[in-house]
């Protein structure tokens, strides 16, 4: 890709990077119910050329009994030897990660088939390192909500601190530019400091496509009360991003408006 500066010093602690690959990072914990179809719409994938890593965080489900039945070469599960969180889980993945190409899918979320295929067009065409896509919400059963979320043409590090517009299962990046990200041991927002680091060194892009299915699930983290949501902000901007306390309470209550604004004006129900 013309006219990339490769940051040679934050390229991953070791291995070689495949200029091709895409690597998926995913991490489980007790998603028995639901692993098996995310880890199919993978393998639906019209773009071949990827890695699934797959970290599981000591399930006490039957999550490890459906992963061990995975034939596939191409998809290597790893397990935490204590149940750690999902930024534990994450940081695993993306230290084995050997793809330029780093995409995340939640085990219970899934893609459309041309979801690889269609951003790595997007990013290489525009010359694009950090870019996201639309997608709609489904409940429990996999029932479509007639939810569709799209976001910013682009999101800059000031929009990011206002609020994390992009959906987990929709970024894709270029390591080769930003290297290998890691993040502080927090146990919800994790995705968001990972894009807070990557926003910090490039805008976000928007795909206008729906692309992936996330799933909404009535017992997730996802979905806490107010309270809950405004402490696990507060902890994302002064333990991992290492904000000032007052600073961290202003982002954290920032976050809450700009929530309300998001489902406003980014948020449409379809028929």
């Amino acid at each position: 890709m013309a006219g990339y500066t490769v940051n040679v010093e934050n390229i991953f602690c070791g291995g070689v990077m495949i200029d091709d690959l895409v690597s998926i990072i995913m991490p489980s914990y007790n998603t028995a119910k639901y692993i098996g179809k995310s880890i199919e719409s993978v393998l639906a994938q019209t773009y071949s050329n990827w890695e699934l890593i797959i970290v599981d965080d000591c399930s006490t489900d039957n999550t490890m009994e459906i992963l061990s039945m995975i034939q596939d070469e191409r998809i290597h599960v790893f397990q935490n030897e204590k149940n750690s969180g999902a930024a534990v889980s994450r940081n695993k993945a993306l230290r084995e990660a050997k793809g330029r190409w780093i995409a995340f899918l939640d085990s219970d979320d899934l893609w459309h088939s041309e979801k690889l295929e269609k951003m790595l067009n997007f990013m290489q065409t525009n010359n694009y390192s950090f870019a996201y896509h639309d997608y709609e919400k489904i409940d429990e059963e996999s029932k479509p909500l007639g939810i569709y979320v799209t976001g910013p043409k682009v999101v800059n590090k000031t929009k990011m601190y206002d609020y994390d517009y992009i959906g987990c299962l929709t970024f894709m990046y270029d390591a080769q530019m930003h290297g290998l990200i890691q993040i502080k041991d927090i146990k919800k927002n994790n995705d968001y400091a990972i894009l807070l680091k990557l926003c910090k060194k490039a805008d976000c892009y928007l795909l206008p496509e729906n692309l992936g299915q996330y799933r909404i699930r009535t017992n997730s983290i996802s979905h806490d009360k107010l309270r809950k949501k405004l402490k696990s902000h507060y902890d994302l901007f002064h333990k991992c991003d290492g904000q000032s306390v007052g600073m961290s309470l202003w982002y954290a209550c920032w976050n809450m408006f700009y929530g309300v604004l998001k489902k406003i004006k980014y948020e449409k129900r379809v028929s």
